[in-house]
């Protein structure tokens, strides 16, 4: 699949550290390559947002907006009722965010992991803040890049707030520990339907590079450890939930009952129907 650049495909000024773009489709899209380039605030306005990066995965409606680190991640956008999808991009790069971190003198939090992307609900600020960057667009350019800035450190202001500075530091933070942030990724997507070339793009790889440096990390193929993860948590599915076979099978990656339910009593000895007579 072909990767999207952003900010840099939508032909906007790039020159701006801020760049905000009224971003509107009538086609859905499902786990595109998207190479982030600047961290982005999507105020989704309709339809529904899911991403997928190296840590962590969301999936939200409208009444919710991300904040996303720069880097790569998977996105899916699905249309509204109307058969529309829409979202409001607020772009900023990480050295305007530094200077306003290191201007507003915000304390770090002792957080032992941070996020690539976070999820927060719309209230009636973020509503009239969201209003107000499109009447903004609407402007000459010149007064857009100074009320820009304005509007830059009006929003982190009001979220570091409201919500803390958890946010704010994971997407300056940059991690150089290559191999925490490769099994980050692969234990974070675990139990995500991806596909290697899905992992290895968020891990910034070839799919032959990833299959290599996974047999490195945890001596066996993806395919069969992937595979061992899942059925384990069908195995809580069943023993613990009191799920059927047919209520899991999908969701723990199979596009059949009767290949899971061999899968599962090759890897445990029993049915999971048998297993929960036990």
């Amino acid at each position: 699949m072909e990767t999207v650049t952003l900010p840099n495909e939508l032909h906007i000024d790039s020159s701006f550290p801020i760049q905000v773009f009224d971003y509107s489709s009538i086609k859905e899209i499902s786990k595109q390559h998207i190479a982030l380039k600047k961290n982005t605030i999507s105020f989704l306005i309709e339809g529904t947002k899911e991403v997928f990066f190296d840590n962590s995965t969301l999936s939200i409606e409208n009444s919710r907006f991300l904040i996303m680190k720069s880097g790569n991640c998977l996105m899916t956008e699905k249309l509204s009722e109307i058969k529309n999808y829409r979202s409001i991009l607020f772009f900023f790069s990480n050295e305007i965010l530094q200077r306003f971190v290191k201007n507003t003198e915000l304390n770090q939090s002792e957080s032992s992991q941070y996020k690539s992307v976070y999820a927060f609900k719309y209230d009636e600020f973020i509503r009239r803040f969201t209003t107000s960057l499109l009447d903004i667009l609407k402007l000459s350019k010149q007064t857009q890049k100074k009320l820009l800035l304005v509007k830059f450190e009006e929003i982190m202001i009001y979220l570091t707030d409201r919500y803390g500075t958890d946010f704010l530091h994971a997407l300056i933070e940059n991690s150089d520990d290559y191999t925490q942030k490769f099994t980050q990724t692969i234990e974070s997507n675990k139990l995500n339907r991806l596909t290697l070339k899905e992992l290895a793009f968020l891990c910034n790889m070839s799919v032959s590079g990833f299959k290599r440096q996974f047999k490195k990390y945890y001596n066996e193929s993806p395919i069969k450890w992937f595979q061992n993860k899942r059925l384990e948590h069908a195995y809580y599915l069943v023993h613990q939930k009191q799920k059927t076979s047919s209520e899991i099978y999908l969701e723990i990656g199979y596009e059949n009952l009767s290949s899971f339910i061999k899968a599962y009593k090759t890897k445990f000895g029993t049915t999971p129907k048998q297993h929960q007579k036990n």
